[in-house]
């Protein structure tokens, strides 16, 4: 038997303080981890919100375009014009053709595939012509009518391939967007 009465160890004061300091990296660790969950709240609150933002139509549909705007108007044939004779002593000029476009059907714009051409078909665009005479508003509305295609008129850059396809400037159309299929 021990002095002391029992046959236990008394503790020491360096096995007290070795206690409390446990005690206190325990505290810290809980505390941290309380700090990282409320970061973690804070983050993933923030990122549904830009979610939300994101998935919001950039037109809101109160103050979208009216649905005749969405039509592009027809293209006008050109009206053909009998050449003038030519004045008394001047030979006569012949002016140049206008370039014949280069292809109407709306499969020739590049990153446009099937699945795109029937969105488009259902809108009613069916030509490049179409494309080529709607106004940067008007691109902007279909923009929002395309669902899971929204982004593609301005990232595959429409506009401005149909505008080449349509002035039938093939060199210009090939440096830009590659060989012309």
């Amino acid at each position: 038997m021990t002095p002391y009465g029992s046959d236990m160890m008394p503790f020491t004061i360096a096995q007290f303080v070795l206690i409390g300091v446990f005690a206190l990296l325990a505290v810290a660790a809980i505390l941290y981890g309380m700090k990282l969950k409320r970061r973690r709240t804070t983050a993933q609150e923030e990122i549904e919100e830009h979610r939300e933002a994101a998935d919001a139509p950039r037109v809101a549909p109160a103050e979208a375009v009216p649905e005749a705007a969405l039509v592009p108007p027809p293209v006008a044939e050109p009206v053909p014009v009998a050449p003038m004779p030519p004045l008394d002593d001047q030979p006569a000029v012949a002016t140049p053709p206008a370039p014949a476009p280069l292809a109407s059907d709306i499969m020739q714009l590049k990153g446009l595939g099937p699945k795109l051409a029937a969105t488009l078909a259902g809108l009613g665009i069916t030509r490049v012509e179409q494309i080529a005479a709607m106004s940067p508003a008007e691109l902007d509305a279909l923009d929002a009518q395309l669902g899971t295609f929204r982004g593609r008129p301005a990232r595959d850059r429409w506009a401005e391939q149909a505008r080449l396809l349509v002035a039938g400037d093939k060199s210009g159309y090939e440096a830009a967007f590659g060989k012309l299929g």
